[in-house]
């Protein structure tokens, strides 16, 4: 089933907020409970039963880590059956197939392809619970015994599907005892009709010219056209996850919690490292804490940081989908982290902010063709057009010019946002007139809420890439 999201989305909100709010504070953790396996399940009436099975799997063995907490062999095995368990449904459901195929090319066999459908989310509420028991194993968070608050911390709707990926110690107060404020609620209001506007206007927007590139015969492509359509999917990708992301944050405000902040303008970034410190920043902290520090971090010598990384940057390539793209995508990002670990971190510190940011802006670009391409080939053969090797042979044609012409005031306004430019035009702004500080949003974002709901409502074009990992 295709899960319309936004459309999904508008129908249920307005219910959703009234019933949670009519409902006594005791019961709230219940509500959010069960309407988040609702909303799951309206695009995902079978597979509900997955994510339930994930939410057991996890809350029993946190149970059974506690219980044992003076058994160390025996508190492990609770850790072991929680790991092995989430990385076989996210085995089965989304590598499944890609092992066959290539155990099959391998060995010349036939085996049948299960093409099983992925579930929406799995790679994200697999290791936000997963999270959770590694958590309570290593003691830095209480074990939540009511399987009800335990279910709300899984399945609350705003950032089941696609992140941000929200630790348990994160919430874990708010889950017990939490207050929703005005300015909670006027802050959640602000931040999820940005993340709305990002998304379907910017992205949405942008992301029309890409569609075009992509399906268009390569060989028919001039140089500055591919550019212009790589650079379309680039925008594209960053306001569409950005903004489902500011649109989870602002929900949770409003219902009490402060989720983490996934995007901190990663295209300002001078290196890659620093990029993906910016970039889906809880995947990346997910990382960090579950495989990095635990296999010895940066501390055990040059060598073997260059294997833990390697290490990272592979799984971080797996995780993003079952194809050689990916695995070829987080591996040469591992190796521009790797190489500015070593040497090339000192060099771009040394350079001037422009070039050092072109730098980081171009390598991303590239990865962004093998992220964003069905195979390895086609990335190849589109890299190469890029760069005037194949295609039409020209570096310019009617073609760009032509999109040039009509994509050009987004692509400026994709520029000014994905930057922290508009944040130090708002600061001037109220330093000179506070009276903006209170009301002056108000217009603002009643006026990107109209223009937003209004474009869902004529356009057809409205994916969501991120829900496909």
């Amino acid at each position: 089933m295709v899960f319309s999201s936004l459309t999904c989305l508008f129908l249920f909100l307005p219910l959703f907020f009234a019933l949670y709010f009519i409902a006594p504070k005791p019961l709230r953790n219940t509500f959010l409970f069960l309407s988040g396996l609702v909303f799951y399940a309206w695009g995902e009436p079978f597979y509900v039963f997955i994510l339930i099975f994930s939410t057991l799997i996890d809350y029993f063995a946190g149970l059974f880590i506690h219980k044992f907490d003076d058994r160390p062999a025996v508190r492990k095995i609770g850790l072991i059956v929680s790991v092995v368990m989430n990385v076989m449904l996210l085995g089965l459901f989304k590598y499944a197939g890609f092992i066959v195929t290539n155990i099959n090319a391998l060995l010349s066999l036939n085996i049948p392809d299960p093409k099983l459908h992925l579930p929406i989310g799995i790679s994200f509420f697999t290791f936000q619970t997963m999270s959770y028991t590694i958590d309570v194993y290593r003691r830095r968070i209480k074990v939540q015994k009511n399987p009800i608050n335990f279910g709300a911390f899984v399945t609350m709707f705003p950032q089941i599907v696609a992140g941000p990926i929200v630790r348990y110690e994160e919430i874990e107060k708010e889950l017990n005892e939490r207050r929703v404020s005005l300015d909670m609620v006027y802050d959640g209001i602000i931040t999820f009709v940005t993340g709305l506007g990002k998304k379907v206007l910017l992205a949405n927007g942008i992301g029309v010219l890409w569609d075009t590139v992509k399906t268009s015969d390569f060989s028919s492509l001039s140089a500055a056209t591919a550019w212009l359509g790589i650079l379309a999917f680039t925008f594209q990708i960053y306001f569409d996850f950005s903004g489902y992301s500011d649109m989870a944050i602002g929900l949770g405000k409003i219902l009490g919690f402060n989720f983490p902040k996934n995007f901190n303008y990663p295209y300002t970034s001078r290196s890659i490292s620093e990029f993906w410190r910016r970039w889906h920043m809880t995947l990346g902290n997910w990382f960090k804490s579950y495989v990095y520090f635990p296999l010895g971090g940066s501390r055990k010598g040059k060598g073997r940081t260059v294997f833990n990384l390697a290490v990272v940057w592979l799984l971080t390539g797996i995780w993003h989908g079952a194809s050689w793209n990916f695995i070829l995508w987080g591996s040469l990002y591992g190796l521009a982290i790797i190489s500015e670990k070593l040497f090339l971190g000192g060099l771009l510190g040394k350079l001037p902010s422009l070039i050092s940011m072109a730098y980081t802006m171009f390598l991303v670009t590239l990865g962004w063709v093998l992220f964003s391409l069905p195979d390895i080939k086609s990335a190849g053969s589109f890299i190469g057009v890029m760069f005037n090797v194949g295609g039409s042979g020209a570096v310019l044609d009617a073609q760009a010019a032509y999109h040039t012409a009509n994509y050009g005031i987004i692509f400026a306004v994709c520029i000014f946002a994905c930057t922290d430019s508009w944040v130090r035009l708002k600061g001037a702004i109220f330093k000179r007139l506070p009276f903006i500080v209170n009301y002056g949003a108000v217009p603002v974002t009643v006026a990107l809420f109209v223009a937003s709901v209004s474009n869902l409502v004529t356009a057809g074009y409205n994916p969501f890439l991120y829900f496909n990992f």
